[in-house]
């Protein structure tokens, strides 16, 4: 999995400093971080009714094609400020052995100390 991540986000970086009319993620950075948020925020909400007409349906399909484009936008995001797809995954990993209750409460105890 995190194959197709690493590649996906090499492309990404790649676009860049591609021209904006070349291809779909060099407009979406053309056009910056706002326009990156617009998208991301629409593929959540597409995400979260796909999920509900899922749940209806017994369906998962349309909500994998747009869980896929949410987390596209979403590299896109991250590519844009910078970070690759790989320090989500070394956060994930971090994680991986914590409880989630812990991990949040020491997440807490940290937003508590600033």
């Amino acid at each position: 999995m995190s194959d197709v991540l690493t590649a996906l986000g090499e492309v990404l970086e790649q676009r860049k400093n591609a021209a904006a009319d070349s291809s779909y993620v060099a407009q979406l950075y053309s056009k910056g971080l706002n326009k990156i948020l617009e998208k991301v925020g629409e593929e959540c909400t597409e995400t979260v009714i796909a999920a509900k007409d899922a749940e209806r349906s017994g369906n998962n399909d349309e909500l994998v094609y747009e869980t896929a484009d949410l987390w596209f936008h979403t590299l896109v995001m991250l590519a844009h400020r910078g970070t690759s797809p790989q320090a989500v995954l070394d956060e994930l990993a971090r994680r991986f052995d914590l409880s989630g209750l812990a991990e949040k409460a020491s997440r807490q105890r940290k937003l508590g100390d600033a």
